[in-house]
């Protein structure tokens, strides 16, 4: 996305937090970014796509803040959980999203539902993945009951002890509550032998997500090569950057093709020093790139 774009979008998200998403006009965003009405459906088809675009924006600042937690940690590790979701709170918070979440929601735009709608499948997805990675493999069968226990316990209790607490709001305090119960839960339908959904229900929620082995090999070739093209282009000057970089994205090819578990906290690392490069952070490839690592 380039520079003048996502000003576009964080003028319209500041519009949206102050107006509404109903009562914030084209020509209201028009106005405050200082962008013609043909600029903007060169770059959005809609209003509705542009706040996707806001979402999206915050949404993928969020999971990059997210992922650096775990570079170089026991993903096991239940503390790096809760040091995420306290992210994930403060994230919200400052994004001041969850109004229009609300507002969405009692629309009757069905296309901004379903958009909302998949945006929770992917917490959920991501939830019973780092379940499965914190209380292991035999707790398999029961990961996606527990993790749309634990989204419900949050989004309620956040909810009710920020109206009975605020200003004195302790996000941490019901973090540790809630995964302290899914702790027991976890332990209680596992003995009691317990499941309502099954695990892989998930891959028809997100049937984007999930692919063969042979689909990802091919995207992440694809995607390599399309960003050493740029990389050569972009550091044809300065040979020391162009080559760390060409062995950061060998390293995460051999990662992946070599080894049948592959260390994901240095692949992250690997990624993180390729998308923070100032010749690459702001190009499409390095963005394919990351996506196509992310849906691993």
């Amino acid at each position: 996305m380039n520079e003048r774009k996502q000003l576009v979008v964080k003028y319209a998200h500041e519009l949206f937090i102050e107006k509404g998403y109903q009562a914030t006009s084209i020509q209201d965003i028009l106005d405050y970014s200082g962008i013609s009405k043909g600029t903007f459906y060169n770059y959005f088809s809609s209003k509705s796509e542009l706040l996707k675009a806001v979402f999206l924006s915050a949404k993928e600042k969020f999971e990059t803040e997210r992922n650096e937690l775990l570079i170089g940690q026991n993903l096991a590790d239940i503390e790096i959980f809760i040091k995420q979701s306290e992210l994930q709170i403060h994230s919200n918070k400052s994004s001041k999203l969850f109004s229009l979440y609300e507002e969405i929601m009692i629309s009757n735009d069905t296309d901004l539902k379903n958009f909302i709608t998949h945006v929770k499948f992917q917490n959920i997805h991501w939830l019973s993945k780092r379940f499965l990675e914190i209380f292991g493999n035999e707790k398999k069968p029961y990961i996606l009951d527990c993790a749309i226990l634990y989204s419900g316990m949050m989004h309620q209790m956040i909810h009710f002890n920020s109206l009975a607490k605020e200003p004195d709001f302790n996000p941490t305090e019901i973090i540790r509550y809630c995964v302290d119960r899914i702790k027991t839960i976890f332990e209680d339908v596992s003995r009691a032998n317990v499941q309502l959904l099954e695990p892989d229900l998930i891959k028809q929620w997100l049937p984007e997500f999930f692919h063969t082995e042979q689909d990802f090999h091919t995207a992440l070739l694809h995607s390599a090569t399309d960003l050493k093209k740029v990389i050569f282009k972009l550091c044809q000057d300065d040979e020391a950057e162009r080559v760390k970089n060409l062995k950061l994205i060998h390293f995460i090819q051999e990662e992946f093709l070599q080894n049948s578990d592959p260390r994901i906290f240095l692949i992250e690392s690997a990624l993180l020093s390729l998308s923070t490069s100032p010749k690459l952070k702001d190009t499409a490839e390095i963005r394919e790139f990351e996506k196509v690592i992310a849906n691993s």
